[in-house]
């Protein structure tokens, strides 16, 4: 398993080094990455935008779906319209009025 990471670590490496090298220069003038610059990009990127596997995104999402399958058809649907206004349905003044008059 170990050995798998090592060769797809180096596969990507090379990967995102050549893509980069061969764009980026001519595209923004940048500078060409070495091997270890293209890897630490590949472990940016995946720490900014990726997550990792099993992370806590995983299990929020997870709850999310358990969440929505003991949802009532009515809760859903005032699920669904809450995400189609500002702030996900979350402090917004209609909100307000809501709970005011409930």
């Amino acid at each position: 398993m170990a050995a798998m990471g090592l060769v797809a670590m180096t596969a990507f490496g090379f990967i995102v080094m050549s893509l980069w090298n061969w764009l980026a220069p001519a595209v923004f003038g940048g500078r060409m990455v070495t091997f270890w610059q293209a890897v630490g990009l590949l472990v940016l990127s995946r720490i900014l935008f990726g997550g990792w596997h099993g992370g806590p995104g995983h299990r929020l999402h997870g709850r999310t779906l358990e969440r929505w399958a003991e949802m009532t058809p009515e809760e859903r649907e005032r699920f669904r319209q809450g995400l189609g206004s500002p702030c996900g349905g979350r402090g917004g003044e209609s909100d307000r009025n809501a709970q005011t008059a409930v």
